[in-house]
C-alpha cells in the first residue's frame, strides 16, 4: 500500500477510478529508469538519491507515479549510518567545546573542533563529517537488492495503488466463485462480514461476500483501514473474482470497480494471519484438541446457506464414528447491529446441528437458545466441560443408532482382543460396544478373552512369579492391561523398592 499523498485518482463521470498504469510501455521504462537511479546510487547519501529522483519526476508524465515507483522499491533498500565517530558522542563533544570557546567565527568554529576532536581522540574532519551522518539525508544507501524487476513493478504498483484507494472504502462487495478462503481472510483480519446467496445473475456457486469498511465502525480507524486494504492481495490471488467498494472521498460517496483485468498479485502470497481470529478461539481450539474425544475439531468448515445469505461458523466437530457433523460459532464482541444480524442468520439456518459460544457481556443468550441448538456462556474463556457436555446430547443418539447396527452378539475371532479393537473393527464407538453380547469371551477390565486362554493363565501363572516374567506371558498372550487379568485370576502385585514386584495371591 502506498501513502494517501501517492494516490492517483480519476473521478470522471462521478465515479472513482485508479489510475493503473497496466501493461504500459511507457510505464516499464520509467520503472527502469527509477530502478537504475537506486542501483547507481548505492554508496552514495540519500539526499543524492532523493536529488536524482526529483530530477525524473521532471521527466515523467506524473510525479505521483515516480514517487510511486521508487516507495515501493526503497522497501528493498537498506541505508545505514556511515560515520568515524558516533554522531551522538561527535555532537557532545562538539557542542561541550563550543561552550567553552564561545563560537563566533569561522576560526572558533575550527578550534571547537580541534578540542572536541582532542576529546574523542580523533581528527577534527572526522568530528564535522561524523556529527549529522545519522540524520536520514545523510545516510548511505548501503544495500540495493529489488524483489520487482522493471516488468513487474508496474503489476506491483497497480496493487497497491489500489489498496490505497480501498483505505477510504465504508463497503466492499466481492463476488466470487470460492469465497472460503476469502472469508477465512476476513475473519483474520478482524472485519466484519455478511455472505450473501448467488443471484440469477451470478453462477451457482457464486457468493457475494460483504465486508464492513473502517467507516461504519466507531469512526475512522487507520489500523482497521489497512486491514481493510490488505484483503485485496487474498482477493486477487483467484483467477475469477469482481469487487465493488463504496468510497467515502472526502465526504462524497463514490463507487470503486475492480477485477482481475485491473489488479493482479506479482510473486505476493496471500495474506499471512494469525490462524485463528482470537485468542478465545486460540485457547479453545488448543485445550479441545488435547483431549481423547470421539471429536474431531475442524476449523473453519464448508459455509452454510441461511436463506438468502451463508455463514462460515469458527469450527466444527466432526464425529469419528459416523458421518456427522456439529457446526460450533464463537460470538465474541461485535456490535450491537452485526448481533442482531448474527441473529437474523441463526434463525435462517438449513437444517443442522449448530452451537454457540456467547460472551456474557453480550446478553443474547437466550435469543441465541432458542435459534440454535444450543448457547454455551463464556467469560474470558470457554470452558471445554461445557462443549463437552453439550456435545454428549448428540453421542447418546449417536451410539443408540450405531448400537442398533451391530447383531445381536458380537464374536470376535481373535481370542484376545479389546474394546477399542472391537469398536474400530465395527466403525463405532467403544460406547456403543460396551453394552453388547460376548457369548465366546469373558470381559476382563476391558478385554475381552476366552475362558479356555484364561484358564491356560492359570495353570502357568503361580505365586512368587517375578511380575516382569508375567507380564511378558500376558503380552505374547495379546493382553495390554496385566493388572485387570492377574486381578481376574487372583493375583496382586507386591513391590519390593526398585528391584520390581512379585506375584501374591489376593
Amino acid at each position: 500500500m502506498l501513502t494517501k499523498d501517492l494516490l492517483r485518482v480519476t473521478r470522471r463521470g462521478g465515479g472513482y477510478r485508479p489510475l493503473f498504469v497496466g501493461d504500459d510501455e511507457d510505464a516499464r521504462r520509467l520503472a527502469a529508469r527509477v530502478t537504475g537511479v537506486f542501483q547507481g546510487h548505492v554508496g552514495h547519501p540519500r539526499e543524492e538519491l532523493e536529488d536524482a529522483l526529483t530530477d525524473l519526476e521532471g521527466e515523467a508524465p506524473d510525479f505521483k507515479l515516480v514517487r510511486g515507483f521508487a516507495s515501493l522499491l526503497e522497501r528493498d533498500a537498506t541505508f545505514e549510518t556511515r560515520a568515524e565517530v558516533d554522531p551522538v558522542r561527535a555532537r557532545a563533544a562538539a557542542f561541550e567545546a563550543a561552550e567553552a570557546v564561545g563560537v563566533v567565527t569561522e576560526s572558533e568554529r575550527a578550534e571547537a573542533l580541534e578540542r572536541a576532536a582532542e576529546a574523542v581522540g580523533t581528527s577534527a574532519a572526522a568530528v564535522e563529517s561524523s556529527l549529522y551522518a545519522d540524520l536520514d539525508a545523510r545516510q548511505v544507501l548501503a544495500e540495493f537488492s529489488p524483489r520487482w524487476t522493471p516488468e513487474t513493478l508496474p503489476a506491483r504498483y497497480d496493487l497497491s495503488l489500489a489498496q490505497t484507494a480501498l483505505f477510504d472504502a465504508t463497503e466492499v462487495r466481492v463476488r466470487s466463485g470460492d469465497p472460503k478462503a476469502l472469508v477465512s481472510t476476513v475473519k483474520r483480519l478482524g472485519l466484519m462480514y455478511e455472505i450473501h446467496a448467488p443471484t440469477e445473475a451470478t453462477s451457482p456457486e457464486a457468493r457475494e461476500v460483504v465486508v464492513t469498511g473502517p467507516d461504519a465502525l466507531f469512526g475512522r480507524s487507520r489500523r482497521y483501514g489497512v486491514r481493510f486494504a490488505r484483503l485485496l492481495r487474498t482477493v486477487a490471488t483467484g483467477d475469477d473474482w469482481e469487487l465493488e467498494a463504496t468510497i467515502d472521498d472526502r465526504g462524497t460517496e463514490r463507487t470503486l470497480h475492480l477485477s482481475p483485468e485491473d489488479v493482479a498479485v506479482p510473486g505476493v502470497d496471500p495474506v499471512a494471519d494469525p490462524t485463528y481470529d482470537s485468542g478465545v478461539e486460540r485457547e479453545f481450539a488448543a485445550r479441545f484438541s488435547s483431549l481423547d474425544l470421539d471429536w474431531d475439531l475442524v476449523r473453519e468448515p464448508d459455509l452454510l446457506a441461511a436463506g438468502e445469505h451463508a455463514v462460515v461458523p469458527d469450527f466444527a466437530f466432526d464425529y469419528r464414528h459416523a458421518p456427522f457433523r456439529v457446526f460450533f460459532e464463537v460470538m465474541g464482541f461485535w456490535t450491537p447491529e452485526y448481533v442482531e444480524k448474527k441473529l437474523a442468520r441463526f434463525a435462517e439456518l438449513e437444517d443442522v446441528a449448530f452451537l454457540v459460544a456467547v460472551d456474557e457481556s453480550l446478553g443474547v443468550g437466550e435469543d441465541v437458545e432458542e435459534l440454535t441448538d444450543g448457547a454455551i456462556p463464556y467469560r474470558g474463556h470457554i470452558r471445554v466441560k461445557d462443549v463437552r457436555d453439550a456435545l454428549r446430547r448428540y453421542e447418546a443418539e449417536l451410539v443408540e443408532r450405531s448400537a442398533a447396527a451391530l447383531p445381536d452378539e458380537l464374536v470376535p475371532d481373535a481370542d484376545v482382543t479389546t474394546i477399542e479393537r472391537l469398536a474400530a473393527e465395527y466403525g463405532v464407538s467403544e460406547s456403543a460396544v460396551e453394552g453388547e453380547r460376548f457369548p465366546e469371551h469373558e470381559r476382563v477390565g476391558r478385554t475381552l478373552v476366552r475362558p479356555a486362554v484364561l484358564a491356560s493363565l492359570a495353570d502357568e501363572l503361580h505365586a512368587g512369579m517375578a511380575y516382569v516374567d508375567a507380564e511378558s506371558l500376558l503380552a505374547d498372550r495379546g493382553f495390554e492391561d496385566a493388572s485387570a487379568v492377574l486381578a481376574e485370576l487372583g493375583y496382586r502385585v507386591e513391590w519390593e523398592g526398585l528391584s520390581g514386584g512379585t506375584l501374591r495371591e489376593r
